[in-house]
């Protein structure tokens, strides 16, 4: 970690040199100086690492030149962050940040200024570390030069290890046990307790239990809580009751949850899990308990514990101890892994290593799991020998069993993404992390330098990716399509990111106690998250933690009218912060004035803050900034009208905010990948903002196009450049003319890249606009068109290649739907799963006949078909029920269909279907 703190004030030192603070006599050759002596640093710093597990003296030596890159990061960004802010007043002349009346030489004037201020930190940085560097030399350190570097293998795919878990016999039991008969059905609660030591696998095991097919039919109710320490009856009881209502819960007192909880489950059976319970105190569980005895017979609790104190405390009905894998169950485990993919010949070769490596996971599925993945990376003899006889093996540490297999899997990854990793130690146990957040956050600490001309967000993915191969994250939240958008970290993973920041990362339980102690304890701090019940409130001493890169204080809900309030100089203090999150918070109506003054801020995170109104203005002076996000502020209504100064944005997130539009000059911010809405508002917000908008990525809305004068204006935004854009809406046709409004879409065309499309309001237009078709958007994979009242004839949308859904409605004047819809290939629709018609009620006939479309395929792999509120159609196409893929018939508020199904219900069986229990036939 050491090594890529180093690694980016290189970087930092490198531009300062290019930004010519040579003027300043003297300074060249002392960045020089440093450049030199952090080159030399860091070349012993691989040997540094690997012993400060084993070596006190070393763990302190690393922990001071952690400080004093730190040190140096914030006085060269504060470099950067100056001469930017010079330039955008050059750019920016009306803008009153350095008054337009000032003449010239002022600003020549403040240029010398930074260079004599710049050159004495640096001056004094480098006496520091000189000090470090000649330190050094008392522990004999090994060259990374002398070091042999391992190969790495290239894998095509990152392998999903939750399928391996080597405890078929174990989830069998605990199956039984949670579907068993009424033998020990009583008042009394039934409560299952797996118990084990950290990474034994008691998580996996209880997941698998849950999600089996069997236990989700057999339960009314299915919650999930993690526990963790400390116990929180309050915080636990709110947990159950927003995983049985499927919402937040807006209860304050323990009381009040609690009996919406008895009502809830009464007379269901319902399944609990508590995931990582520590505490032994019967009064703390009896608070939570009590709400729980309300259930059906055959409900019950599942628990899991390292401590079996913890069990007997419960009451626990059946207690299972998890012990370690077999020898065989362990080899099974990390050879699924670790030659996943390869050829019989290269495990012939690796086998007898492979069971001498995994001989030392001494039993424990976790340890199997992390190093079958590091060894999936190793595509040579040499390379597992290395892993073999490697001396971490010899280091006397904490849960050595455990620990190095999972020291050896981090020592394995490149300096940047040990970074990456260890920074996630700033995160709660148990807590879902985004993965869009997470590379945002990495982003805003620097530590995604681009890579050519790849983008810092394509980096983090990598960096994500290389994490996620190493079962250094788990239990994954995945899109439709397939991708990751969360994760979580194992508790123990998490330990040893902890670990690798002490003093550095800290997770703040509020109470009055603590309240006390951050005046003194964490002055050092980088990174910070600050948790609270919602009674002590915001601590009023959180400005001494004045080092913060990193300030996490989401959830903190006041719940107390007299709780304490933020200072009004919070921000005043926290100078050198690049992540603020302030997300699902009540405490701020306004946010103070001076978080103007946070030069270094990167990532502000507003979103879900019920109570504030408004951002100031003074957040136009953060030039760093690259996300905002004040999504779901429904208060928020304006921006700033300064945005154009935030040139560096790259992420702005308005979904749910009561932002109506934009500011005048959103154009000029470049940078942006984000931009979820686009207003056009007369003279206000043009489209003509959208031009130079190039790096859109995702998603965009555009509405209020009905006030574009005309197809020229229209094609000012040129979509047709924004490659990165997959899913697009175009909305608010109305108040444009036909002829207009034909013009106007025609000049919106998209790039080929698009994804998905859905237009609506289109009112006037009599067709839809041409490049609607399989040569302009052969990727498009939804299609949506809606309210398109004059269209009267649909275009052939059978030529799409791609698309799989297909949603019309609202098209009044349409009456016949023939061949011209299927197009002239010859599989129409190829991979069509999903058809909607809804709000057609002039549509009388829908035909797919003919000798040309009985020679064609039509909709092969069709799923579902709805049909709502169409009342003139008379039957639907004999060919679309012979599809033997069709699932889903819903005939919805369409009479005739109703009367002709309903009354011929044997033409949909198994004459057209493969058999009646494939099909859902809903008929109102």
């Amino acid at each position: 970690m050491a090594d890529a703190l180093v690694s980016i004030v290189l970087e930092r030192l490198a531009s300062v040199l290019e930004q010519q603070v040579t003027l300043e006599v003297g300074v060249g050759s002392e960045v020089d100086n440093l450049n030199s002596t952090l080159q030399s640093i860091r070349a012993v710093l691989a040997d540094a690492e690997k012993r400060q597990f084993s070596e006190e003296l070393v763990k302190v030596w690393l922990e001071r030149l952690k400080d004093i890159s730190y040190q140096m990061d914030d006085v060269v960004d504060g470099w950067n962050t100056a001469l930017l802010e010079l330039q955008i007043a050059a750019e920016h002349p009306s803008i009153p940040k350095i008054s337009s009346w000032l003449p010239s030489p002022y600003v020549y004037f403040k240029q010398v200024l930074l260079r004599c201020d710049i050159a004495l930190q640096i001056k004094d940085i480098r006496k520091q570390l000189d000090a470090i560097a000649n330190e050094r030399n008392q522990f004999n350190f090994v060259s990374s030069s002398t070091i042999q570097q391992p190969h790495r293998r290239t894998t095509s795919s990152v392998i999903d290890v939750s399928q391996f878990c080597g405890r078929d016999a174990d989830i069998d039991v605990i199956i039984d046990k949670l579907l068993g008969g009424s033998s020990q059905e009583s008042s009394s609660l039934y409560i299952i307790s797996i118990v084990g030591m950290g990474g034994i696998g008691k998580t996996t095991l209880a997941q698998l239990a849950y999600n089996d097919d069997r236990v989700k039919a057999y339960f009314h109710e299915r919650m999930w809580v993690c526990v963790s320490d400390p116990f929180d009856p309050m915080r636990i009881s709110r947990a159950i009751l927003e995983a049985l209502q499927k919402e937040s819960s807006g209860f304050h007192e323990l009381e009040d949850v609690q009996q919406k909880i008895c009502t809830l489950i009464a007379d269901k059976k319902f399944l609990l899990v508590l995931d990582d319970v520590w505490t032994e105190n019967y009064e703390l569980w009896e608070q939570v308990e009590s709400s729980l005895k309300g259930g059906a017979p055959g409900s019950r609790i599942l628990v899991t514990t390292r401590n079996e104190n913890v069990s007997t405390m419960m009451g626990t009905t059946y207690k299972h101890p998890l012990g370690e894998l077999s020898k065989e169950q362990c080899w099974s485990l990390f050879s699924n892994i670790a030659f996943y993919g390869r050829s019989r010949e290269k495990v012939e070769e690796l086998e007898n290593i492979g069971r001498k490596i995994a001989d030392k996971c001494s039993g424990l599925p976790l340890a199997a799991k992390v190093l079958g993945s590091l060894m999936r990376l190793k595509d040579n003899k040499e390379d597992w020998e290395s892993i073999l006889n490697n001396e971490i093996w010899q280091l006397a540490v904490i849960e050595k069993h455990l620990s190095t297999p999972l020291l050896l899997s981090y020592y394995d990854l490149s300096p940047a993404v040990k970074r990456c990793f260890s920074y996630c130690a700033v995160f709660p146990k148990d807590q879902i992390i985004s993965k869009d957040g997470l590379i945002k956050l990495w982003m805003a600490n620097s530590y995604l330098n681009s890579r050519g001309s790849i983008e810092m967000e394509k980096t983090g993915g990598d960096y994500f990716e290389d994490l996620v191969s190493r079962s250094l994250f788990q239990d994954f939240r995945r899109d439709d399509e397939g991708n990751i958008i969360s994760c979580k970290m194992h508790d123990i993973v998490h330990d040893l990111a902890q670990s690798l920041t002490k003093n550095e990362c800290f997770i703040l339980e509020i109470d009055d106690e603590k309240e006390v102690r951050m005046a003194s304890s964490f002055q050092k701090a980088r990174h910070a998250t600050l948790i609270s019940a919602g009674r002590v409130g915001f601590p009023s001493t959180i400005h001494n933690m004045k080092y913060l890169h990193t300030l996490f204080a989401a959830g903190m809900v006041n719940l107390d009218p007299t709780a304490q309030r933020p200072p009004p100089n919070l921000f005043k203090h926290l100078v050198c912060l690049r992540a603020l999150d302030l997300s699902v918070n009540n405490f701020f109506g306004e946010l103070p004035w001076n978080l103007g003054k946070l030069i270094h801020l990167r990532y502000l995170n507003l979103s879900n803050n019920e109570t504030l109104t408004e951002l100031p203005e003074t957040i136009c002076d953060l030039y760093n900034l690259q996300t905002l996000d004040v999504s779901r502020c429904s208060l928020v209504e304006t921006l700033p009208q300064g945005m154009r100064k935030l040139i560096n944005l790259r992420h702005l997130e308005l979904d749910g905010s009561g932002v109506f539009e934009l500011p005048k000059g959103i154009g000029k911010l470049t940078s942006l990948r984000t931009l979820t809405y686009f207003r056009i508002i007369g003279d206000v917000c043009k489209i003509g903002e959208l031009k130079n908008l190039n790096s859109l990525r995702g998603g965009l809305l555009i509405s209020g196009i009905d006030n574009v004068k005309d197809a020229e204006e229209a094609g000012e935004a040129e979509l047709k450049n924004k490659k990165h854009l997959h899913h697009l809406v175009l909305r608010g046709f109305r108040r444009l003319g036909s002829a207009a409004s034909k013009g106007v879409t025609e000049a919106l065309q998209p790039h080929q890249n698009l994804k998905s499309l859905s237009i609506s309001d289109y009112d006037a237009a009599t067709e839809l606009p041409r490049w609607i078709a399989a040569s302009s958007l052969a990727q498009l994979k939804k299609l949506e068109i809606v309210y398109c009242a004059q269209v009267t004839c649909l275009p052939p949308l059978g030529e799409l290649p791609l698309l799989e859904i297909l949603r019309i409605e609202g098209m009044k004047r349409l009456k016949y739907v023939g061949g011209e819809f299927l197009g002239s290939l010859p599989t129409a629709f190829p991979v069509l799963k999903h058809l909607s018609f809804k709000h057609m009620v002039k549509w009388e006939k829908w035909e797919v006949k003919g000798e040309e479309e009985e020679r064609r395929s039509v909709m092969p792999y069709l799923h579902s078909l709805t049909t709502y509120n169409c009342p003139k159609l008379e039957s639907l196409p004999e060919r679309l029920l012979q599809i033997t893929t069709l699932q889903e018939l819903n005939i919805l508020f369409s009479p005739t269909l109703q009367d002709r199904y309903h009354e011929e219900t044997g033409r949909i069986g198994p004459k057209y279907l493969t058999s009646r229990e494939v099909i859902e036939l809903l008929l109102n």
